[in-house]
């Protein structure tokens, strides 16, 4: 009874734009050198498996910082435009530029513009039959979902926001208003079985926090469809695994059953090399901090005038405080009034300010408190005590985001736009906590792919 519809889901559709990138690309190039007597790129030569190892490796990298392989930019024909642009464009002078490691130049300078070209169009040909087929509804993955009434539209936004997934039938207690996509079934009269048959389901969502909404009879039927190898998970357990974040229903008053500390928590040798890497980059950060003063010295005096720099106090690890220090970006006096968050838009910014905003700029003096400690390169962004203790009334979990060291960006910083509201610092908590609980060398460095996109795209508050 296990259903047959052939699916994608997001890690394979990630998998199926790389390789095919790559295939199509190698091929290319291959009938540009064979028909077209290309000889920058001469698959005949010794070194060519260097030479194509090098050009993945740019590609990918690349690829990935300018957002190649994400699955919102890959639907949408205009941000794949310009992300294969960018990164056929970086990938193409690097690549140029490391003679050792790729072909020597050819002679006839313009066939760098045609290996360029051959790898703007192998790359946007495969996109456009990703977004025109694979993207397509009958690849999307096929999902039941079992909750209770109360719960099913914050489920729905959770699990349909995914790309690849699409809830077509649900089984709750009541009927979700003004809902024409999804199909519904009352729980007591259920046949999960002849549901997945007829919808074609590949995987079943179960709401985990109701244990007495599953009842013997449906629970009976959910071990004969799991026995027959169909997919069947927790809401919680998808909501963390899909969206890379703690789900709310964790945090009760058994947390500790769900919520557990990374093992690189207590890992020396990570923590040794976290720290190697934070003095390094503070260093390197500390020195490009000085060459830009002057720079900024002069905007500001044009633009911003007032004090260069300015401390203000945060909180960090396990509740300490500490004056954090950056290029004064809004007004002189600005808290006149009192604390208060700030907006989109926010009026105390200054012109000039909003560009170090925009550019991140703002931050690097911050450099100086992550070679002092108080800071990490990576981690929860660190909050005024005053919003920390409104923020400890109202989520009662907030606290734990001060087990680790603040850092400079972080989980929430990359997913998620900048808070200016109590329930934006609660989704902005769900992130830092799943970082807390899944940190390693891995996603530290996803953190900063992330945050060079963010730079680079000018996603800065």
């Amino acid at each position: 009874m296990h259903a047959d519809k052939f699916y994608l889901d997001i890690s394979e559709r990630r998998l199926f734009l790389r390789v095919l990138d790559i295939a199509f690309v190698v091929l290319a190039l291959y009938v540009l050198h064979t028909f077209f007597e290309f000889d920058y790129f001469d698959f005949s030569n010794p070194n060519s498996t260097l030479w194509i190892s090098t050009l993945v490796i740019y590609l990918l990298v690349f690829g990935e910082i300018f957002e190649m392989y994400d699955l919102r930019v890959a639907s949408d024909k205009y941000l794949t435009l310009r992300s294969v642009v960018i990164t056929v464009f970086f990938s193409t002078f690097l690549y140029v530029f490391t003679p050792v490691i790729s072909p020597l130049l050819p002679s006839n300078r313009l066939q760098l513009a045609y290996f360029s070209l051959t790898l703007l169009f192998s790359i946007l040909f495969n996109r456009l039959l990703y977004i025109q087929l694979i993207f397509s509804p009958r690849f999307l993955k096929n999902i039941l979902l079992v909750a209770e009434s109360s719960q099913l539209e914050g489920l729905v936004a959770s699990i349909q926001n995914k790309s690849a997934n699409k809830i077509v039938a649900y089984v709750s207690n009541a009927e979700i208003a003004n809902n024409d996509t999804m199909n519904f079934t009352a729980i007591s009269t259920a046949k999960l079985g002849e549901i997945v048959k007829k919808e074609g389901i590949n995987e079943i969502v179960v709401s985990s926090n109701l244990h007495k909404f599953i009842t013997p009879t449906l629970n009976k039927q959910l071990i004969a469809l799991f026995e027959k190898g169909l997919v069947i998970r927790s809401a919680d357990n998808f909501i963390e695994e899909e969206t890379h974040r703690i789900s709310e229903a964790q945090l009760t008053t058994d947390f500790y059953n769900y919520f557990t500390f990374s093992k690189s928590h207590q890992n020396n040798l990570y923590l040794a090399f976290r720290r190697f890497m934070d003095v390094f980059f503070s260093v390197i950060g500390i020195l490009v901090f000085m060459a830009l003063i002057p720079f900024i010295f002069l905007g500001n005096v044009l633009a911003s005038k007032g004090p260069l720099l300015y401390t203000q106090e945060r909180v960090g690890k396990r509740g300490k405080k500490f004056k954090i220090i950056k290029f004064r970006s809004m007004v002189v006096n600005a808290e006149g009034n009192g604390v208060e968050w700030a907006q989109k838009n926010d009026p105390r910014v200054t012109l000039f300010g909003r560009i170090l905003r925009k550019t991140r700029i703002d931050e690097i003096p911050q450099f100086i408190n992550v070679l002092k400690g108080d800071m990490s390169l990576i981690g929860p962004r660190p909050e005024r005590p005053e919003f920390v203790e409104l923020l400890e009334k109202e989520l009662p979990f907030y606290a734990i985001r001060h087990v680790v060291k603040p850092g400079l960006t972080g989980w929430a910083q990359v997913m998620y736009p900048y808070a200016h509201t109590v329930d934006d610092q609660h989704k902005k908590l769900m992130y830092d906590l799943y970082y807390i609980k899944e940190r390693n060398l891995l996603m530290d460095l996803k953190i900063i792919i992330k945050t060079i996109s963010t730079i680079l795209f000018f996603r800065g508050t």
